[in-house]
């Protein structure tokens, strides 16, 4: 059977549409494909910088523990586990962490709805007061309360009360160094929600607090458990706290890592507990991820100015009350008393022995660790910043890979796994060609920068992700490269950003402590390296300059800390 041929003449213009959709959807994979490859490049630089100053030291120093003769030893760790000292360790590890993220959550809730809901005279300056203590060292914040609960402090004189070698002092100082982190993850939160939600629910009959538990307090959980679970990783991996406070009577794993590393020198019992460690914070970091992104997806939030109000009856006057005083108990008080303490000896005494160097302790008069500290800190901040920079840059589309998701995790790690790991890692891992650094100036910066790094990137990557998407796709049309996308789009955006990340990494950096005891040499001592071996040795004048030196140190950080709030009018950031 013949079919008559029916000949379909195309539609004039037709053929030119699909060959322009071709180009269109080649020109969009090309684009993709260009983006991925501009994402991955960026990614090399902190990629190789953590494979090489975090990854290697902290593996190295696990392969010397746990390795004999090329053979893993992996028995070890349950002869290590078995041991009922280490497991004392473990045990008192994290029930402090429990109860300090309890007390601080306590303490610190009532003080996140008075900054989110109430507006008062003094809130940005009390708000500044309030976010000091964290950027301030571990150090420091040991010193102060030694000055206030421990041996002659303020309670001892008035009332005969020491703290000190007590789980109290290590409870309070986690509490004062925590508030701040409740009071900007939850309060930052509570200001952006609609209070109408609230507010129509008690229409509907429900009670201030039904209201409260049934419509806040869900929109609120995630901000909470996230706050909870920083709190509870910064407890439970505290180091300069516990060793001055706790004495000889109560130690962290990160404590008990750093006595078996430079006083036992067991390294295979270090490893095993750096190990222990590392598996905790991974699980609780991996719980953090998933109350954040929770937190972004599942609100819808309104601007935060609109939200706080003149207190109103006696109940919201009696909570700011409360909380005022609670902040100048716990969080004034004692950086007061530590002031006070370093002015005790007549005609500065303390403050001008610091420029002796007849002391013993040191090869240097103590007040060179001030200018060591700021040119280690510059240099640190230098390389967070690039290393950060180019990690948030990678990381600004939340549409990016498995991978890459996987990396902005990481990027935390060196927030919880053990400090003094990576120090001592660094001299294990660092004494051979190409990269032997032992003795170089550079490695106290660069174990500083690894704890910079995640502040710079928590502190960039939302407001590189805030900005439109077409910008740079338009300005990628017109021709521009991913660089100049960078430098014409992003970086007049992020100006501030960037900023703010370069005082955060600066004010950690001056602190950090962990590692820089074990690197630190000691003609070229840091500040909190001095106040150390100060508070190490026996005697009033070295107690009292360790007091002198810690309000140095507190000083810097507080100036460091108050230009950031200078500089953040919009709150930038996620901290």
């Amino acid at each position: 059977m013949d079919l008559a041929r029916t000949e379909v003449t195309p539609r004039k213009g037709a053929g030119k549409r699909k060959d322009a959709g071709k180009r269109k959807n080649g020109g969009e994979r090309k684009g993709a494909a260009k983006s991925v490859a501009a994402r991955l490049g960026l990614l090399a630089v902190p990629v190789a910088f953590f494979a090489v100053f975090f990854a290697y030291p902290v593996a190295a120093i696990v392969a010397r523990g746990l390795k004999a003769d090329g053979v893993w030893q992996l028995g070890r760790i349950t002869d290590v586990l078995g041991d009922a000292g280490i497991r004392h360790v473990l045990w008192f590890t994290t029930w402090q962490a429990l109860a300090s993220t309890a007390l601080t959550l306590l303490i610190a809730l009532p003080g996140a709805y008075v900054f989110a809901r109430l507006d008062f005279p003094g809130k940005h300056v009390l708000r500044a007061v309030v976010t000091v203590p964290f950027v301030l060292p571990t150090v420091v914040v040991g010193t102060a309360f030694l000055a206030l609960v421990g041996r002659g402090g303020l309670l001892d004189e008035l009332w005969g009360l020491r703290l000190d070698t007590t789980v109290w002092a290590i409870l309070l100082a986690h509490v004062f160094f925590n508030y701040a982190v409740v009071v900007r993850t939850v309060g930052g939160l509570w200001s952006q929600l609609d209070p109408r939600q609230e507010e129509a629910a008690r229409m509907l009959g429900a009670s201030r607090i039904a209201a409260w538990r049934k419509v806040t307090l869900p929109a609120l959980g995630p901000a909470v458990a996230a706050a909870a679970l920083m709190v509870f990783l910064f407890t439970f991996t505290s180091f300069g706290v516990v060793q001055i406070l706790g004495g000889p009577t109560f130690s962290t794993l990160e404590v008990e890592i750093y006595r078996q590393t430079s006083e036992i020198f067991d390294l295979s019992t270090a490893a095993v507990l750096t190990l222990i460690q590392f598996a905790a914070v991974g699980a609780v970091l991996a719980v953090h991820a998933w109350t954040v992104r929770r937190r972004e997806t599942a609100l819808r939030l309104v601007d935060a100015s609109t939200t706080a109000r003149r207190p109103r009856g006696a109940g919201q006057w009696a909570l700011l009350a409360g909380v005022l005083v609670s902040v100048a108990l716990l969080l004034v008080l004692p950086p007061a008393v530590l002031v006070q303490r370093s002015f005790d000896a007549p005609d500065f005494g303390y403050y001008r022995a610091l420029t002796s160097d007849d002391s013993g302790i040191f090869l240097v008069a103590p007040i060179e660790a001030i200018g060591n500290s700021l040119e280690y800190a510059v240099v640190a901040t230098v390389i967070a910043v690039v290393i950060g920079g180019l990690a948030a840059a990678a990381l600004t589309r939340r549409d990016a890979g498995r991978l890459v998701r996987g990396f902005d995790a990481l990027l935390m790690l060196p927030l919880g796994v053990s400090a003094v790991t990576v120090g001592f890692g660094f001299l294990i891992a660092l004494d051979e060609p190409p990269l032997d650094l032992r003795s170089s100036w550079i490695l106290v910066p660069l174990a500083q920068a690894l704890v910079g790094v995640p502040f710079v990137v928590r502190t960039m990557l939302p407001v590189l992700r805030a900005v439109d998407e077409r910008l740079r796709e338009a300005a990628a049309v017109l021709g521009a490269s991913p660089w100049r996308v960078w430098r014409e789009v992003d970086l007049p955006m992020v100006r501030r950003a960037l900023l703010i990340a370069a005082g955060f990494a600066f004010a950690v950096s001056l602190g950090e402590f962990g590692a820089t005891v074990f690197i630190a040499r000691p003609d070229h001592p840091t500040l909190p390296v001095a106040v150390a071996r100060l508070l190490g040795r026996a005697g009033e004048l070295n107690y009292g300059q360790a007091m002198a030196l810690s309000t140095i140190l507190m000083v810097v950080c507080a100036v460091a800390l108050l230009v950031l709030e200078r500089l953040r009018g919009d709150r930038t950031g996620e901290f």
